[in-house]
Parts: C-alpha cells; sequence; structure tokens
C-alpha cells in the first residue's frame, strides 16, 4: 500500500496537494471499471412488507423485502492501525467483513481531520482471498459536492453525506449516482428523520448515526433505537409503494452486546470499529457480530434452526 500511496502523492503538484484530502486528478472513467461492486443482496420478494416498526411486542422491527437482506458487517477504519492499513483490511475481509467504512473528517463539519482520497484509492481493489472488499465512504465535511467526485475517483463503491453539509442535498445525491457510487443520507442524533420527505428516490442507503460524528469509541446512544423503528417504518412504506430498496445502517458504538437490539429496531448493515479492530480475533468477533444480528431480525426462523440442528451460515 505504501508503494501505490507514494506514487500517487507524486503525482500531486507539492505538498499541499499530497495532503490527505488531496485532490485525484484522474477522470472518473479511469476509475469506475475498478470499484468494487457492493455485496449482492437476494432478490426481492413480491410480498409487500409489514409496518411493524412501532410495535409494543419487542419482536424484530423487519419484514418482507427488508428481512430478506442478509445483515451486512462494516468494520469502521477508523479503529484500525493506521501504519498498517492495507494489512488491516485484507485481515477483516479474511475475516468476513462486507464493506470497508471509510470515515472523512474535515476538522471544520466535525472536530477531527483524518482520512482523504489518496487512502482511499490506494485502498480500493485490497484483496482478501481474491475478494475485493467495497469501500464505504462517509462524509463528514462541508462542503461536499468537491470530495463527491474526488472520492468517486478513487475508487469508492459508496458514498453517504450529511444533509448540513449539503448546500443543495438533492442536486449532491444525484452527483454520487452519476458517478457510479451508491448514495447514502447520513442522520445524526439531532438530525430529524424529516429530511427522508423529499429524498427517497435518490438513495441506497440511510446512515443512522448512534453517536455524535467526529470521534471514534464512543458509547451507544439508546435514543437511536426509536429513530431506527421509525426509519424502518418509512423505508417499509417507500418499498411497499413500489420503490427501490434501500438499507439501513448504523454507526456508532455498535458492539456484540448491543447489535441485537440494534437489529431488532430494524437495521440490517453495521459499522462496527473499536468492536472488532480492539477485538483480538476478527473473525470471531465478526461471525458473533453476524449471528447475533440475525438472530434478533429473524427470531422464528432462528429458533427453527435451533431445534433442528440446523446453523446459519455466516453469509
Amino acid at each position: 500500500m505504501a508503494g501505490r500511496l507514494r506514487a500517487t502523492m507524486l503525482r500531486r503538484t507539492g505538498p499541499a496537494r499530497a495532503f490527505a484530502l488531496g485532490v485525484n486528478p484522474r477522470p472518473a472513467s479511469a476509475r469506475v471499471s475498478e470499484r468494487t461492486p457492493p455485496p449482492s443482496d437476494p432478490a426481492t420478494p413480491s410480498a409487500p412488507p409489514a409496518d411493524t416498526a412501532g410495535s409494543a411486542g419487542g419482536g424484530s422491527a423487519e419484514a418482507g423485502p427488508a428481512a430478506a437482506r442478509p445483515a451486512w458487517i462494516a468494520p469502521s477504519l477508523l479503529a484500525a492501525d493506521f501504519a498498517r492499513l492495507g494489512e488491516e483490511v485484507r485481515a477483516v475481509g479474511r475475516a468476513g467483513a462486507d464493506l470497508i467504512h471509510f470515515d472523512v473528517m474535515d476538522n471544520h463539519f466535525v472536530p477531527n481531520l483524518t482520512l482523504g482520497p489518496m487512502v482511499c484509492e490506494a485502498l480500493t481493489g485490497e484483496a482478501a482471498g481474491g475478494r475485493p472488499l467495497p469501500i464505504d465512504v462517509h462524509l463528514m465535511t462541508r462542503p461536499v459536492d468537491r470530495l463527491i467526485g474526488e472520492f468517486a475517483r478513487a475508487g469508492a463503491s459508496w458514498i453517504s453525506i450529511h444533509p448540513e453539509g449539503a448546500d443543495h442535498l438533492d442536486r449532491s445525491l444525484a452527483r454520487i449516482r452519476e458517478a457510479g457510487c451508491k448514495a447514502g443520507i447520513a442522520i445524526s442524533p439531532a438530525t430529524p428523520l424529516s429530511w427522508l420527505d423529499r429524498t427517497l428516490d435518490r438513495l441506497d442507503l440511510v446512515l443512522i448515526m448512534s453517536v455524535n460524528p467526529g470521534f471514534g469509541g464512543q458509547s451507544f446512544l439508546p435514543g437511536a433505537l426509536a429513530k431506527l423503528r421509525a426509519a424502518r417504518t418509512i423505508l417499509a412504506r417507500h418499498e411497499a409503494a413500489g420503490g427501490q430498496p434501500i438499507r439501513l445502517q448504523v454507526d456508532g458504538g455498535v458492539k456484540v452486546g448491543n447489535v441485537g437490539a440494534i437489529a431488532a429496531a430494524g437495521a440490517d448493515t453495521f459499522v462496527a470499529g473499536s468492536a472488532i479492530f480492539g477485538s483480538d480475533d476478527y473473525s470471531g468477533t465478526i461471525a458473533a457480530l453476524r449471528s447475533a444480528a440475525e438472530a434478533a431480525r429473524h427470531p422464528a426462523r432462528d429458533a427453527a434452526r435451533g431445534e433442528t440442528g440446523e446453523t446459519a451460515s455466516p453469509h
């Protein structure tokens, strides 16, 4: 990875352009063919989803097409060893990760400064056993439009933005898709879900932040569970009306001990940083996260499997 990163930096015109938020000068067409496609979802059933997100029974909020999708585990690089990023990506890939979550912070929108397009480009195509991992970019920046193009050229597969970081949210979401990426909207703890009212047709993913953005290692905010249930209701109605499938991701404080409750609230994609990279067994932790999430999303199915002795595949 270091060789690729140095080669990328040498293409820049000066030290400022070699900084972590530097510009990738290559045209989008040069990178689109290298972008790793996201994991495949199974075919969507024809029956409309039941709207159970607000049920008082404590069961899973998912039903219909959403319940048919597998749980995805996305290790967050913010908690990885920055001196060994390439090795870390390969390690979690071998351990069964579905995506790599790539947090971008600009020290303006949030009080931290992290990774930029050059690092994304250097990691694009990193393979574990011949299986490249899609990169899921979360832009905690203001403004976002220029970085959308830069990360698309750098090989991102998914790009999520905060509505507060965009001057014209609809246009910014359209740019993500026009660049060949999946588009997501990130909802912070104090950001209302009303932002979804006029953007659902532009989305492939809704990211619910269960911590305030800016730093890793924070504790899960319990209020995120109600927001997840409400978001799942909105997405279920959208799909029942013929809308495209939209994944519901959660980011912040996710660990083996709470992922079941998070999944039962409606999430199907789980970003975990410290829980994975802080463990001694990436494979075991990812498997435990997936197992707990799937058990909460499909309690009846998993109970039946337990009675028959059948075990669920981690994928």
